[in-house]
């Protein structure tokens, strides 16, 4: 009899931080309840939209945790940790359960053959899902597919004539707001740790990440160029730059330093900017480099809070004035500073079922969305939201 039942990792070869595996067929629903225990006691089910969590076993062996994604009635997604032998594990047991192994390209050609209709904002789902370095960013794209932005422009199609254009307008907007904050957990935030040199840049970037990835002595200006990391807290991906330091009474019109103005480069592609400064020492600084950034998201670091405090707070410009107190050395303060890079970010308590858009596509639609005139405008470009590329 033929084997109907097929599965392929859809992520790429290496080490990532999420991986997916897609498994399809009509015996596929039948093959995840052997091997997939929910964590919760409730009854399980496998309806379209439906988002799993729990964990894959092979009999008694926990082999990971994972979400998985009903996609449809023998569609489904298993996102798990991106260690390759985790993956491989997976793959073993699927093969041992019957299922039909093949790659990523022979299992598209295969879905995309049974497609009775194309939904767009799906198609994208599946394949944006793959590239996600959380589960938590997995899951807000597997809630976009049938609820969360599908199911938003579903509302607004059917109640094109009732709704007021002004109201579509603000949810738009407030969909493109969303949409920032998500994308820090789907994809990550670049941090740059900045300020002037000595100050502890270094010895931050290590404590957070956990490993020794910069230099660290008591001689100023040590980083030279800038050193990158990457660490995670809780859901959210952090890309951090450490970057030489900015000497003191240095105005932003003088700066002749290749490494400093390599600094100031990165600092205006940062998301997120940590200004490092040393609690102990009332120095001279020129605060006012800053203020062509003041459209970012600036976080202050008071850092060697072990010493005796000497920084007169008052003197930082209110741009700067969200303050975190921390001794790097001695790992005081770690959790505060992480608290608050998540709250300024926006991701604390991010509701995963929020409608965002994930794909350039679906921004530049939103955009159109926020500045249609008219109500046949908005049909149009809903209509093209949902079921076209362009």
């Amino acid at each position: 009899m033929e084997n109907k039942t097929f599965a392929a990792v859809m992520t790429g070869k290496g080490t990532g931080a999420i991986s997916t595996v897609q498994i399809c067929g009509e015996n596929a629903e039948s093959v995840i309840r052997k091997i997939y225990k929910p964590a919760s006691t409730k009854q399980l089910q496998f309806e379209t939209g439906q988002i799993l969590f729990g964990t894959i076993h092979d009999n008694s062996k926990k082999i990971d945790q994972v979400i998985i994604g009903c996609e449809g009635p023998s569609s489904f997604s298993i996102h798990c940790h991106g260690n390759p032998l985790i993956v491989e594990m997976i793959i073993q047991l699927l093969e041992k359960k019957g299922v039909q192994i093949l790659n990523n390209e022979q299992l598209q050609i295969k879905l995309y053959a049974t497609q009775e209709q194309t939904n767009t904002i799906a198609l994208e789902a599946k394949i944006a899902q793959a590239q996600a370095l959380t589960i938590e960013g997995t899951k807000i794209i597997l809630h976009q597919i049938d609820s969360g932005l599908s199911k938003t422009v579903r509302e607004w199609l059917s109640n094109i004539n009732d709704l007021p254009l002004d109201l579509i307008r603000k949810q738009a907007d407030g969909i493109l707001q969303n949409s920032s904050i998500a994308n820090f957990i789907i994809s990550g935030c670049k941090t740059i740790l900045t300020g002037p040199p000595n100050t502890g840049k270094s010895t931050l970037l290590n404590c957070l990440c956990g490993k020794q990835k910069s230099i660290v002595t008591d001689i100023s200006g040590t980083t030279r160029d800038w050193v990158t990391a990457k660490c995670q807290i809780e859901s959210l991906p952090l890309e951090l730059f450490d970057t030489a330091g900015l000497d003191e009474k240095l105005s932003i019109y003088t700066i002749d330093n290749a490494s400093q103005k390599k600094t100031l480069e990165l600092i205006n592609q940062a998301d997120l900017i940590i200004l490092v400064l040393d609690g102990s020492r009332d120095i001279e600084f020129d605060y006012s480099i800053y203020n062509e950034f003041t459209n970012k998201k600036i976080l202050t670091v008071l850092n060697k809070s072990d010493l005796t405090q000497n920084f007169i707070v008052n003197k930082l410009p209110a741009f700067l004035s969200t303050i975190v107190r921390i001794s790097a050395k001695k790992q005081t303060g770690i959790d505060d500073l992480a608290y608050s890079i998540r709250r300024i970010l926006g991701v604390n308590n991010f509701n995963v079922q929020t409608p965002i858009c994930f794909t350039d596509r679906q921004k530049k639609m939103i955009e159109k969305l926020r500045d249609a005139e008219s109500t046949a405008q908005v049909a149009t470009i809903l209509k093209v939201l949902q079921n076209s590329f362009c």
